[in-house]
């Protein structure tokens, strides 16, 4: 590879770094070419994609970026996990993969420029996307209106009650 083209991959992945919200440092030694495609397949429907780059190039990418730090994670065998829109689909993703196939190693994770811990990963994975999200609030903020034009009609409604019963007693008597 010359001079032109480690240029031209570390501006790309300087780039890529830029933009992404969610970043994640993985070890994929041992993977077989088919697992390892999967998982960019998998990647690629949730507007996010895997490299795997020398780890000099990433360093140098990262240089630069609010992803500084994570140039201590680029050792051995290193794939790099960008995702540009919606984190909680690639999370989805990478935990998914990783549960199935041991030799898939989370190293480092950063949300939105901000380094964060494993833990929190697997716990975004677990939330539900963006738009299901966004329908459970529209929901609640629609039931709060119908809930209160229920109790405030609640009260004249037992009024009309109590006001017929009184009526149909004095029918009855």
């Amino acid at each position: 590879m010359n001079r032109d083209e480690k240029v031209a991959i570390v501006s790309a992945l300087s780039d890529s770094f830029n933009r992404a919200k969610l970043t994640v440092v993985a070890d994929y030694c041992g993977l077989k070419v088919s697992e390892f495609q999967q998982v960019r397949v998998d990647l690629k429907k949730c507007d996010s994609e895997i490299r795997v780059a020398k780890n000099t190039l990433l360093k140098r990418a990262v240089e630069g970026t609010d992803l500084a730090g994570m140039g201590d994670a680029f050792t051995g065998t290193t794939a790099v996990v960008t995702g540009y829109s919606d984190p909680v689909g690639p999370a989805k993703a990478l935990a998914q993969f990783a549960d199935k196939h041991d030799k898939f190693v989370i190293r480092s994770v950063a949300l939105d420029g901000q380094s964060i811990p494993i833990e929190d990963l697997v716990a975004l994975s677990k939330l539900p996307s963006r738009e299901v999200m966004l329908g459970q609030l529209v929901s609640t903020w629609n039931n709060v209106p119908t809930g209160l034009v229920r109790v405030l009609s609640g009260v004249p409604r037992n009024f009309v009650y109590a006001l017929r019963a009184i009526q149909e007693q004095k029918e009855a008597a």
